[in-house]
């Protein structure tokens, strides 16, 4: 496959990521958060807070908000977004619009609050992980973070954190303590299943093989496997001579594959793996 192929089949997982990414959030904000006012940060907890004071529908309020940013944004720091994200970002606010009001889809109705911000915090946290593994993102705090990172250099991971912690905690003036301290846990819940998502759908693994069969095991490598491999040249330090090493990277699930092929060829190989949270280049991600 070339790189044209390549890039046309990535644009297109980026579409499919990112239709995945919008769904789970619709459904995870309008089913389970909306309803009991969970503001778990972003412009759809920003979005809940304000409801409350002006009944304007929460899908309407986060094209204002989301609007409103992108303006403030492009006369700071000037138009520094992609298209993906600018989409992604107005996608979602029509969607829930569209899902709460328009053409409403079920929600939770169970008494149990705590099941309400679980589920509600994982549907979100895993659609945003499809979307940022498209490279885009669905606006709100993160184009506060942004601003604030190059008018004021502030470190954009934090600001991230305190904006929607700020949201969190601003939702006491509108639905109590309670509320906002479930808002709180949402606000936690979500970030750690962003991380655990976005984890285990980039993880590669690096491997480095000693082995006496070296070139065997390297024909192995780009014959069966189609990945790249590299000599390193090594000197064993017990016996003083030189020893290559073999590096490769391949997906999670072609390490069981690699393993056997390994041992089938040199059952005494030391082969050490360790993991890589992204790889950049052919056959990975492209940039």
């Amino acid at each position: 496959m070339n790189i044209k192929d390549t890039k046309k089949w990535r644009t297109l997982e980026d579409v499919l990521f990112i239709f995945i990414g919008i769904t789970l959030i619709t459904v995870g904000l309008v089913s389970f958060l909306m309803p009991y006012h969970i503001a778990a940060g972003g412009a759809n907890g920003m979005a809940i807070v304000l409801n409350k004071f002006i009944s304007i529908p929460i899908g309407i309020w986060m094209l204002i908000i989301n609007a409103v940013l992108f303006t403030i944004a492009f006369l700071t720091i000037g138009f520094d977004f992609s298209v993906k994200t600018i989409i992604c970002t107005f996608a979602l606010s029509f969607a829930v619009q569209i899902f709460d009001t328009i053409i409403p889809i079920p929600k939770y109705n169970g008494n149990d609050l705590m099941l309400a911000v679980i589920f509600g915090s994982l549907l979100t946290g895993i659609g945003m992980a499809f979307t940022f593994s498209a490279n885009a993102s669905t606006g709100g705090t993160d184009i506060i973070a942004k601003i604030m990172n190059n008018v004021r250099g502030y470190p954009m991971g934090k600001t991230l954190l305190v904006a929607d912690f700020s949201i969190g905690i601003a939702n006491v003036f509108s639905y109590g303590i309670n509320i906002a301290m479930y808002s709180l846990l949402a606000i936690v819940i979500n970030g750690l299943t962003i991380d655990f998502v976005m984890r285990g759908m980039d993880v590669s693994k690096e491997v480095l093989i000693i082995s006496e069969k070296q070139k065997e095991i390297s024909k192995m490598i780009l014959k069966d496997l189609r990945r790249g491999v590299t000599q390193l040249e090594a000197i064993g330090s017990y016996t003083g001579k030189e020893r290559p090493i073999l590096m490769t990277i391949v997906r999670r699930r072609e390490l069981m594959k690699l393993h056997r092929k390994i041992k089938d060829i040199d059952p005494s190989a030391f082969v050490i793996v360790s993991s890589v949270d992204e790889v950049f280049g052919e056959g990975f991600k492209i940039y």
